[in-house]
């Protein structure tokens, strides 16, 4: 059996806490990253959409780099959103400047009604690069 290693990235905010998760899972070449939201190192959601969305992106990216990654190594996406019609431009801002050229991870984005106070969540699959 694969073993898994939990990977928490620098500065592991309150919520991995408060709520007895991993950030992550490494498992064999694969890392399994936990929805990552758009929140101060509290725990505490942004209220502003845009910047709660670059929050996430930025909380992935630290976790990923925990794991030795970076979003190149990123196979699979899953974005939950609360509103996705009106969040749509918002999302495509900061998902264009992250992946800029192909080859684009597969994606699927979820509308959901509750995101426990957070309005975007993301959750991906990254193959750990052979090097690391």
């Amino acid at each position: 059996m694969t073993q898994r290693d939990a990977i928490f990235p620098a500065g592991r905010h309150a919520l991995y806490e408060a709520h007895g998760y991993s950030a992550a899972i490494r498992s064999g070449d694969l890392v399994f990253v936990s929805g990552q939201v758009g929140s101060r190192s509290d725990g505490t959601p942004e209220p502003d959409f845009a910047r709660q969305v670059q929050l996430a992106f930025d909380n992935l990216e630290a976790t990923l780099t925990a794991a030795g990654c970076t979003f190149d190594d990123i196979v699979d996406v899953t974005t939950f959103h609360t509103d996705p019609e009106k969040q749509f431009e918002d999302l495509m801002q900061v998902k264009d400047r992250t992946f800029s050229s192909p080859p684009y991870p597969n994606w699927t984005a979820v509308g959901v009604t509750w995101l426990a106070g957070f309005d975007f969540e993301i959750k991906v699959i990254a193959r750990i690069p052979e090097a690391a």
